[in-house]
Formats: structure tokens, C-alpha cells, sequence
């Protein structure tokens, strides 16, 4: 049940972060990507930071953050 939901949560972030960075998602398994990839970046940042989060509402933030973040660096690179 742990992997659907950290799934869906992913999907969720994923679909989040393309609208604010973006203006769009970027379909269901994309999005599932970024959110998974972001889930592991913004945990890696709050835990830098000296942040941490709770609960599913917790997580769902910290990986719409990390996947903003990501595709803020993909977007630099790509200018680049």
C-alpha cells in the first residue's frame, strides 16, 4: 500500500510542479518521474535545511518542491 500511495503522491507533485514551472503536466507517467524524482530531491533538501515533514500532506510538499526544483535545474541546463 506504501508504494501506491508514494505513487500517487509522486503523480500528484509531478502534475503539480509542471503547472507552476510550466503551465501544463506532463502526462501520467511523467509526471509520476518527476514526482518520484523530486520526492527523493526535496527529502535530500529538507534534510539539509534541517526541515522535515509529516504525513501525507508533508510528503506531498516536499516532492512538489523537489520537483520544482529539478525542473528548474533541467530548464538552466537546457538554456545552457
Amino acid at each position: 500500500m506504501n508504494l501506491i500511495l508514494f505513487l500517487i503522491i509522486g503523480g500528484v507533485a509531478g502534475w503539480l510542479a509542471g503547472l507552476i514551472m510550466k503551465g501544463r503536466g506532463f502526462g501520467v507517467l511523467a509526471n509520476i518521474g518527476v514526482g518520484v524524482a523530486g520526492s527523493l530531491l526535496g527529502g535530500f533538501l529538507f534534510r539539509l535545511l534541517g526541515l522535515s515533514s509529516h504525513g501525507t500532506i508533508g510528503s506531498l510538499v516536499t516532492a512538489t518542491v523537489g520537483a520544482i526544483v529539478l525542473l528548474w535545474v533541467v530548464s538552466m541546463i537546457k538554456k545552457n
